[in-house]
């Protein structure tokens, strides 16, 4: 069976070699680079077997890309501190949601609204719409992706309404079907990106209520999740679009 390999990265400014990625079932590193093919070279080498390859990669791509210890200690923040990111990031700040459902929604009043209207209230004055509005007003981006089921559930369906409002606070709030961003390599994972250099997981439990919020800092994973952003935004659509093609399909 093929090995599951996520790219951590190269420093080559074209995309090619070297790079490195990691095997996420064994947590290998495979490093590839130009091959070491002179054989003065190679007999200086310790415990080459005859079956091994040695390769040459710069210095600097095991400094920026490599794994800095075998286990990543986990920072937790509180969700106090989760909230003070929103309204101090510098430039930009981005989710992915891939859930299914959210505990959070099911109990808000607005999604019993849902059930018995078919829509989702606008509250524009709340907290989070305020701040959101006042952060994409001063110039900065705030966007999201949602991954959709086929067919989408209750859940989802209550978010793609929802998206009415957080388009009116100036978010860029966009949908992708699940299949798609699989075959992108997107992450199934809820996080936020930070002016892409801080990333916090969102971790939940299997009733769908929101745990441990994980912040990632290192270079390499967050380079990671940006990559996953990227993709998911190439395959994603508007809201309004999305909405109006869900609709013309049934």
């Amino acid at each position: 069976m093929a090995r599951r390999l996520r790219f951590n990265g190269t420093d080559s400014k074209n995309g090619g070699c070297p790079a490195i990625h990691t095997d996420e079932e064994s947590g290998e590193v495979i490093v590839q680079g130009t091959p070491l093919m002179d054989r003065e070279d190679l007999a200086q080498l310790q415990h080459l077997g005859p079956d091994d390859a040695a390769v040459v990669v710069p210095r600097e791509l095991l400094v920026n890309h490599g794994p800095k210890e075998m286990r990543r200690v986990r920072k937790l923040i509180t969700p106090e501190e989760f909230g003070e990111l929103f309204r101090t990031f510098a430039h930009s700040a981005w989710h992915l949601e891939t859930r299914r459902g959210y505990a959070s929604d099911r109990e808000d009043e607005g999604f019993a609204e849902f059930q018995r209207f078919g829509q989702a209230p606008m509250d524009l004055d709340s907290d989070w719409c305020t701040n959101i509005r006042e952060q994409t007003d001063s110039g900065k981006y705030v966007g999201r992706v949602r991954l959709v089921d086929d067919p989408p559930t209750e859940g989802q369906l209550f978010l793609l309404d929802y998206a009415r409002t957080n388009a009116a606070t100036g978010e860029d709030v966009r949908n992708a079907w699940r299949q798609d961003a699989l075959r992108a390599h997107v992450l199934e994972e809820d996080f936020w990106v930070f002016d892409s250099r801080l990333v916090v997981v969102l971790h939940f439990d299997d009733q769908d209520v929101l745990g441990d919020l994980e912040v990632i800092t290192e270079p390499a994973a967050v380079l990671g999740y940006c990559q996953t952003r990227d993709a998911a935004v190439h395959i994603a659509q508007p809201s309004g679009e999305f909405a109006a093609q869900l609709r013309g399909s049934r």
